[in-house]
C-alpha cells in the first residue's frame, strides 16, 4: 500500500522565491521544500536566505549538488571534493545546515562503463555520506532523472541513500519506473523514503491533460480536476511517499493538497502499468 500519509514537498526548480508563496505552503500544512544549488542560476540558497530566512527554520529542506557554475557554462561533476565543498556552501549560503541533501542525477556524469562508472558513483555517494557524518547536513539521497543507468552499478559496498527521488506520474515509462522499483529493492527503501518529482512532465497546460482523464485512477474523483487527478495518480507511478511539485501560485498548492483525500485505485494502476512499452505483461498491438 501507499503511505498513509503523502506528503506533499515545494519545489522551486523554475520557481521565483516568493515569499508568499513559502507563506502560502506553510498555511496549507506544507512543511517539505527542495531546492538546488543551481536553481535560480546559482543563487536559490542566498536567495532564500534573504527573504526568507524567519521562515526556513519551520520547513524541512532538501536541497541538491552535482552541477557547478563555470565561467561560460554549468557542468556536473562527481568529483568527491567539489561535492563536499558543495555541500559545506549550501549550508553558508542557507544560513543553516539542509535536512537533505541529494547527489543530483548522478547519470549525467556516469558515461564511464563498470567498474569505472561503479567507482565514480560510490565516491560520490561516500562523499555525501561523510557529509552527513559530519554533521553539514541531516541525510542525503539522490535524485536521479533517468535512473536507469544506476541499476548496474549498485554494489553490497556502496553507502546506502536516506532517500531515493525519481521522476514520477503518467508521463513516466516503464524503463524509469522499473528502475526506481529495482533501486529502491537494492537499497532496502520504503516508500516513505521513495520520492517522486515532475508529475505532470513540467507542465499542467500541456494538451495531454485536455487528452486524457486520469480520474479514471482515482476513487470517488469525479470532483477532481484532471490535474489533481494525475497528481494523486503520481504516487503510484512508481510508489512514493511524497512529491516534489513547482508552483509560483498557492492556490494551485492549495489544489494538490486537496487532491490527497482522495484513495487512488490500485488495480487501475496495477492494469496500466501492465499495458506500459516494455513491460513484462505488455502484449504488442
Amino acid at each position: 500500500m501507499c503511505a498513509d500519509d503523502p506528503r506533499v514537498v515545494l519545489g522551486l526548480h523554475r520557481s521565483r522565491h516568493e515569499r508568499r508563496l513559502l507563506t502560502g505552503a506553510l498555511d496549507l500544512g506544507v512543511t517539505g521544500l527542495d531546492t538546488s544549488s543551481n536553481y535560480l542560476g546559482f543563487l536559490s540558497h542566498s536567495t532564500l536566505a534573504r527573504t526568507a530566512a524567519d521562515l526556513l527554520p519551520r520547513f524541512t529542506v532538501s536541497t541538491k549538488v552535482g552541477y557547478f557554475r563555470t565561467p561560460d557554462r554549468a557542468e556536473h561533476s562527481l568529483d568527491p571534493c567539489r561535492l563536499r565543498t558543495a555541500v559545506e556552501q549550501a549550508g553558508r549560503d542557507l544560513g543553516r545546515e539542509p535536512d537533505l541533501v541529494f547527489l543530483h542525477n548522478p547519470e549525467h556524469s556516469l558515461r564511464a562503463p563498470a567498474p569505472r562508472g561503479r567507482d565514480a558513483l560510490a565516491q560520490a555517494c561516500a562523499a555525501l555520506d561523510d557529509s552527513t557524518a559530519k554533521g553539514l547536513c541531516g541525510a542525503w539521497g539522490i535524485a536521479s532523472w533517468d535512473p536507469s543507468p544506476l541499476s548496474g552499478l549498485i554494489d553490497s559496498t556502496m553507502p546506502r541513500p536516506s532517500v531515493l527521488m525519481v521522476r514520477a506520474g503518467l508521463l513516466v515509462g516503464n524503463r524509469t519506473l522499473s528502475a526506481a522499483d529495482a533501486l529502491s529493492a537494492v537499497w532496502g527503501l520504503d516508500e516513505g523514503k521513495l520520492w517522486g518529482m515532475s508529475p505532470f512532465g513540467g507542465n499542467t497546460n500541456a494538451p495531454v491533460w485536455g487528452r486524457v482523464d486520469p480520474r479514471v485512477f482515482v476513487r470517488d474523483g469525479d470532483g477532481l480536476s484532471h490535474v489533481q487527478a494525475a497528481f494523486r495518480a503520481a504516487y503510484h507511478l512508481p510508489r512514493v511517499g511524497a512529491v516534489a511539485v513547482g508552483t509560483d501560485e498557492p492556490t494551485h498548492l492549495s489544489e494538490l493538497v486537496d487532491a490527497l483525500t482522495c484513495a487512488v485505485d490500485e488495480r487501475a494502476i496495477r492494469e496500466y502499468r501492465s499495458l506500459l512499452p516494455g513491460s513484462p505483461s505488455a502484449q504488442p498491438v
